[in-house]
């Protein structure tokens, strides 16, 4: 079994990501109803920045206000989404990294929350390589201290076929958390990499870390770097 990685180049909306990761989670489904003798289909992840988006979670569709959703547009500085993961109001942009990773859960003898706590420590274990001591709370995600969170979980499952994933701040402006009461958790506050104190890294450069340590987690050992093309041209099913 292999991991192949679609990185997603420059800074891309959060639609263009979510098309692909459907595309993707499409594909598998499909598979998984109609399988081929002798052919393997292999989890994919994407990692990719986002240009500035507030999405919030599945439990708060269509509860935001029109009032409120121009506010987190920001004289349209940003978009609002509603989208199908877990969890509550957060944001992504810039200087963030997101990872999707798209698994057969059933395949790898995963529950859910083995896959949650799968996306978690391989959080700790990319801050770690890069000197952060980052651990879990009884809050969701990845925090450095009690009250403050760097990284944040959100994942949806369709016949145990995961999408959506994580956000992981590396040098994000962390203004954009500040409007929010990020993830539904008051007096609670974001941090990066760079507010811990660890300064040029790229957003690329930490993807294909949380990348090598998911493949480690999942007991991969070859990761296939996939084009964006090459999910384009699935043929779309369903």
């Amino acid at each position: 079994m292999r991991l192949a990685h679609l990185r997603l180049p420059r800074i891309t909306s959060y639609k263009h990501a979510a098309e692909l990761q459907d595309r993707l989670v499409t594909n598998l489904l499909h598979y998984k109803s109609s399988p081929i003798e002798g052919r393997v289909q292999n989890p994919t992840i994407i990692t990719a920045q986002f240009q500035p988006v507030y999405t919030c979670g599945r439990r708060e569709l269509g509860t935001v206000s029109l009032e409120q959703q121009e506010y987190l547009r920001a004289d349209g500085r940003a978009a609002f989404v509603e989208a199908m993961r877990g969890g509550q109001t957060t944001f992504h942009g810039p200087g963030q990294l997101v990872a999707y990773p798209i698994i057969d859960l059933k395949r790898h003898s995963m529950s859910p929350r083995d896959y949650v706590r799968l996306l978690e420590t391989t959080l700790i274990h990319t801050c770690s390589r890069y000197g952060i001591k980052g651990f879990t709370t009884e809050n969701p995600g990845v925090w450095t201290t009690q009250d403050r969170k760097i990284a944040a979980v959100g994942v949806h499952l369709r016949r145990n076929v995961t999408s959506h994933g994580v956000g992981l701040n590396v040098r994000t402006d962390l203004w954009w958390f500040n409007r929010i009461v990020a993830c539904g958790l008051e007096g609670k506050e974001t941090t990066s990499f760079e507010r811990e104190g660890v300064v040029g890294k790229t957003v690329e450069e930490v993807g294909e870390v949380f990348v090598e340590e998911l493949a480690k987690g999942l007991g991969i050992r070859d990761v296939d770097v996939i084009e964006r093309e090459e999910v384009i041209d699935l043929k779309k099913v369903g």
